[in-house]
């Protein structure tokens, strides 16, 4: 992660008042945890909840979009935090990097958690995976299979859709790309890729689903619990157009398998409540708590005792690439400047056909 200012730790929130003292110290207390995370705490907070009603233990929890890893690296030895919980492998491959971690031995991680989800010293676990698969427009794109190759075919030129290639979630997917088939296959093939924009890479994954409803393309690339997300929400019926539109391709399910990138957690090199940071983390990892996590967010249980929610069940069977995580963060800096170096993020001036379309269309209602 690139330095951070002091104007991004000011967007930290605090979302349990009684973590924090005037001091900005927390006094470690037996029947409790401290938690800093990036997952969003409406997600998580069900989890929370039946953590704390199994077993006593309070959860304190700092949430916020970024700034975490030099936070809990600049309070050092007198940080509160016990757990840190990612939205991906990238951040908290950089906690371990910048020594904020603990190795942890946990029979009851190792059997829950596969070892491609988990760090092999034991720094980190994943709970949740995602899977970053192609949506497809329902009504223009008849094909049921794609591979991430194919994006780079001309036959999709002017009709792909995708978010900033810089994006954690993008770098990641390259990342893999380039342990799979090399750094010159991977520039050609980002380069491809750049070719069939529709416009330059913009909006959150959510935002592609919206570009294929309004025909700017055809196919787009992103997370599939976004789509379970459009599906169920019911305070924005525009969203669930947008979820409507697509259906999920899941890229490679021939050969390697698709692209799958996690949540995970971490536990703190100063943790003060060691043994409940433990406790949750193996609660967390639980049968209990990877039911909550597939229901209450469509993510994926890394628990392989454990299903997938029905809508998600619904898109069909996914076959995650085996490929080791920390291979994500073995290539990502060279994907960060891969994505650079092809200007990837310039986009490409090819307007889907029929985008083009309707906006002749409009100037011609405009003028007659």
């Amino acid at each position: 992660m690139k330095a951070l200012c002091t104007r991004a730790l000011a967007h930290v929130a605090v979302t349990a008042s009684a973590l924090v003292a005037a001091s900005g110290a927390v006094l470690a207390q037996s029947g409790e945890v401290n938690v800093y995370t990036y997952r969003e705490s409406k997600l998580i907070q069900p989890l929370f909840d039946a953590f704390t009603k199994d077993t006593g233990i309070k959860v304190n929890v700092i949430s916020a979009s970024s700034g975490l890893e030099q936070r809990i690296k600049t309070e050092g030895t007198n940080s509160p935090a016990d757990v840190l919980l990612t939205v991906d492998i990238a951040r908290i491959e950089e906690a371990v990097r910048a020594g904020i971690s603990q190795p942890i031995k946990s029979d009851v991680l190792d059997k829950a958690v596969a070892p491609q989800y988990r760090d092999p010293e034991g720094h980190w676990y994943g709970i949740s995976m995602r899977a970053r698969v192609v949506y497809a427009s329902k009504e223009r794109v008849k094909q049921d299979a794609i591979t991430y190759e194919e994006l780079a075919d001309p036959k999709w030129k002017g009709k792909l859709c995708i978010r900033s290639g810089q994006h954690v979630y993008n770098t990641s997917l390259i990342a893999t790309m380039i342990a799979h088939k090399g750094e010159a296959a991977t520039e050609a093939w980002l380069k491809g890729v750049k070719a069939n924009l529709a416009h330059k890479p913009a909006g959150g994954d959510r935002e592609q689903a919206r570009d294929i409803f309004s025909g700017k393309c055809d196919i787009a690339v992103g997370n599939t619990y976004y789509m379970a997300l459009m599906a169920k929400n019911e305070k924005n019926p525009e969203q669930r157009e947008w979820g409507a539109a697509i259906r999920p391709l899941f890229p490679n399910a021939g050969d390697r398998g698709t692209h799958v990138n996690i949540s995970g957690m971490a536990l703190a090199k100063h943790a003060p409540n060691k043994a409940n940071a433990l406790a949750l983390m193996e609660f967390l990892a639980s049968e209990e708590a990877q039911k909550i996590y597939a229901t209450a967010n469509n993510e994926y249980p890394v628990n392989p005792k454990v299903l997938a929610s029905e809508i998600v069940q619904g898109w069909g069977k996914l076959k995650p690439d085996p490929l080791p995580l920390e291979n994500i963060a073995k290539y990502r800096k060279k994907a960060s400047e891969l994505v650079d170096k092809v200007n990837f993020d310039a986009g490409h001036h090819c307007r889907h056909p029929r985008a083009h379309h309707l906006a002749v269309k409009r100037t011609q209602d405009l003028v007659f």
